[in-house]
């Protein structure tokens, strides 16, 4: 199985490879460019090539994480402008490195209907998939719930991607911690929710696992990520995740907090021990 963490690039994407493979990791995410910016990137092509081979010989997997002020729904055609160029530009930057592909967080707001919140949101994403050719993909990730009911089930990533010009350029990647604190996922019902996810397809598009505990009880709405043994949701319950058979090939992702009594070393031995378990 692929186990990893969230990686800084502060000294290039090569380097970041190397953290990960230090850290006894297999796998490893990364921001493709400054995670406040959505900018674009002159990125060094030869440095994410060399990631990309490095990252060959070791047989590790890699995704990107979109920018923080990256929004598939925004709020005005100067912003909206400026983030499919930015995702364009993440993509391209992926796409060198290796990577899976790039992870968005599904689309969310307040300041118009639902329905037109959906169709922007298809929308955005149309164009910036309409000259893409790479074979890095947009990775819709389910949100927690904060301030929004948008993008929280998995009938909605689903379909979405359905209704897109380019399902196949689309996967989704999911979040434990963000499961849990929406409310689709207890602790107690990973057996139903799998059962979901397999009726609508949705593990066969699946890329990528962020495998965070949770700071808050189940259905609290609140996105806050806690260490694996520190949260709410019990060993037994991410156990139960990380058996999962449909999974056993999808790149499990730490978004830990890091401090002097936890890191990321520590937890991915840790789940490594658990797979054994």
């Amino acid at each position: 199985m692929f186990f990893g963490s969230h990686v800084s690039i502060r000294n290039g994407y090569l380097q970041a490879a190397k953290t990960a493979l230090d850290l006894g990791a297999n796998a490893f995410q990364y921001f493709p460019k400054n995670p406040r910016s959505i900018g674009v990137k002159n990125f060094d092509l030869e440095d994410a090539k060399d990631c990309a081979t490095f990252c060959s010989e070791h047989n590790i997997a890699s995704v990107a994480h979109s920018p923080y002020p990256t929004k598939l729904i925004p709020d005005n055609k100067d912003l909206e402008q400026q983030i499919i160029y930015s995702l364009q530009n993440d993509l391209e930057i992926v796409e060198a490195c290796g990577s899976i592909g790039v992870v968005v967080h599904f689309g969310t707001t307040t300041k118009t209907d639902p329905l037109e919140g959906y169709k922007k949101m298809i929308d955005v994403l149309n164009q910036v998939l309409t000259n893409w050719s790479g074979t890095a993909k947009i990775l819709l990730e389910n949100n927690a719930g904060a301030g929004s009911d948008m993008g929280i089930t998995l009938e909605e990533m689903v379909q979405v991607r359905s209704l897109t010009d380019f399902p196949d350029q689309i996967g989704f990647c999911f979040d434990t911690c963000h499961a849990f604190a929406s409310g689709i996922w207890t602790g107690e019902n990973w057996s139903l929710l799998e059962k979901k996810a397999i009726e609508l397809n949705y593990f066969n598009e699946l890329k990528a696992v962020h495998f965070n505990n949770s700071k808050y009880s189940t259905g609290q709405r609140k996105d806050r990520h806690a260490n694996l043994i520190d949260g709410h949701i019990t060993p037994s319950q991410l156990q139960e995740v990380l058996s999962t058979s449909s999974l056993s090939e999808i790149p499990f992702i730490l978004e830990t907090p890091k401090d002097e009594s936890t890191n990321h070393r520590e937890e991915i031995m840790l789940m490594k021990t658990w797979t054994h378990q």
